[in-house]
This record gives C-alpha cells, structure tokens and sequence, in this order.
C-alpha cells in the first residue's frame, strides 16, 4: 500500500481517484505502510567497563501516520537509523562486557523503547531492533579465551578434589567398618576363649574330683594303703631322677646312694600321715589302720628288693 502527499495543498492521496490542479499540486513523497526493514551500520560502542566494540543491527519499523513521516522529518528512514545508533552506543554505556553477552535482549528492548518515544512525532512506529554482530578487539578476545580455560580448570580441578575428598571418605569409612568388625570378631574371639577354658577348668575340676573320689574309695579297700605307700614310693624316686635334668638348681639328700633310706624317708612321711588320729573317728579305725600299715611292710620290703635289682 502506497500514500502519496501532494505538494502545495498539503492533502494526503490516498487510494482511488484523486484530483490534482495542474501546476498547483503535484506528488512529492510516497511512502509505503508495509513493515520496512533496515540494516545499521556497524559502529563502535564503549562499555562500562571501558571496551571497545564492533557492533551492527537490524532494524524492523513501519510507517503509522504517512503525512506526520512527510512533513515532520526530512528523511525518515535516516533518522531512525541515526536514532538507533546512538541509543544503542547509550544502552551498551550502561552495561559491562558480560552482561552485553548475557542480556542481549533486555538491550534490543531497551532500544526498541528509547526509538518509539523519540520518532512517534515522526509518525513512525519501531517494531524490533536485533543485533546483528558484536566484534571484540583481539587482546580483550584472548583474555576472554584465557578466562574461559581457567574457569574450566578450576571447575576440574574442584570436581577433581571433590572426588579426591569423597574417595578419602570411603577409604576412611570402609577402615573404620573393618576395625569394628575386626574388634567384634576378636571379641567374639575371647568371650569363646574364655568359654572354653572355663569349660576346660570346669571339666579337669571335675574329672579330678572325681578321681579323689574313686582314689578315696580305693584307699578304703583292703591292701589300700599299702598300694598307695607304693605309689608314693615311684613318684619319690621318678622325681629324684628327674631333678639333675629339668633344673640347674639340685636338691640331693645326705646319702644319694641309699635308695633304700629316701623311700623309708617317703614311707615314714605317708605312714605319719595315715597314722595321724582324725577328729570323730573310732579307736578302733586307728587300730585297723596299724594292722594294715603292718602288713604293708613284707610288701615294701619285696618292693625295695625289686627296685635294688632293677
């Protein structure tokens, strides 16, 4: 769609027939209402943070009011243009390099904004703005590079750590776990140790009261007597013969040589103590128990002659 203002009269003509007066009127601006797209130049723009940059546009707009973009500005298209420029150099002011990357469509907005005030006295509505391009100089480039690479490093060498630290902690918890299962099971250990040596203990205590209890009851049987005197008899003389070996330190009699004399000796401790009287028992036990002591003697005599052969 086409609108076309006549010089002179200062009338718009718009679609259908339109009279003209010859010499008075004639068509001096034609402007199109569909949207129109423009590209900016590119420019340079400083930021806040003090860096120059390359930057371009493109700039979409269209006509609203065909009479006010006539006669209220010389050329519209070149003024937009210009307007977009310096709004554009005005907004990247306000920003840091990162944030120009960052916030790229608050900018455009901020643009399309500051060109809608400015150019509606122009009859001219601003629909977007998009950048097009932003050129970094080269050292700001290769720091930019730089700080890229060492914010990967330190993100692989935290996640590095991280996994150092959670490998130490497994490392750690896994010792503690088989410390405490190596205490619970030494534990286990003992308390079995000592149930079974308790049990040992109370086995031998038993099996040893019981063999005082059948040696007692031997003893009460007749030769009893006489065959413990001969017992006594070959633990004195085994003993004796062992002392000279287990030992650096030895125990002898007066007379070594008289084998007869050491088991007199032992026979004279056993009979003192067979003989000695116990309280509450009958005279007549003491008397029975001489009989035998008696006639233990041919006994020992015999035995005394057999361990002299031997």
């Amino acid at each position: 769609m086409l609108a076309r203002a006549a010089r002179g009269t200062g009338a718009l003509l718009l679609r259908g027939l339109n009279i003209l007066i010859p010499v008075l009127d004639r068509i001096r601006y034609v402007q199109s209402l569909k949207e129109i797209v423009i590209n900016v130049p590119e420019q340079s723009a400083v930021t806040l943070d003090n860096v120059t940059l390359q930057i371009d546009g493109v700039l979409y707009l269209r006509i609203m009011d065909p009479y006010k973009a006539s006669y209220g500005v010389e050329d519209p298209e070149y003024a937009v243009t210009q307007l977009a420029q310096t709004t554009m150099r005005s907004e990247l002011g306000k920003l840091s390099l990162d944030k120009v990357f960052r916030e790229r469509e608050s900018l455009n907005a901020s643009i399309v904004d500051a060109i809608n005030q400015a150019a509606d006295c122009w009859g001219i509505r601003c629909l977007r703005y998009e950048i097009k391009d932003i050129h970094v100089p080269p050292r700001v480039k290769e720091s930019m590079q730089m700080q890229v690479e060492a914010e990967r490093r330190k993100r692989a060498t935290v996640l590095e750590s991280e996994g150092t630290r959670e490998s130490a902690i497994n490392v750690a918890e896994g010792k503690k776990q088989a410390q405490i299962l190596a205490s619970e099971a030494e534990k286990a250990e003992q308390i079995n140790q000592a149930a079974g040596e308790a049990s040992a203990v109370l086995a031998k205590a038993k099996a040893k009261a019981e063999a005082i209890r059948i040696l007692a009851a031997a003893l009460t049987q007749h030769n009893g007597d006489a065959a413990a005197s001969l017992t006594v008899a070959e633990q004195y003389v085994s003993a004796f013969s062992k002392l000279a070996k287990d030992s650096n330190t030895i125990l002898l009699p007066s007379n070594p040589g008289d084998v007869t004399s050491m088991v007199a000796q032992a026979m004279g401790v056993y009979g003192a103590l067979t003989k000695a009287p116990v309280p509450g028992t009958p005279d007549s036990l003491s008397s029975g128990s001489s009989r035998d002591v008696q006639g233990t003697d041919a006994s020992l005599d015999e035995e005394l002659d057999r361990v002299k052969m031997s």
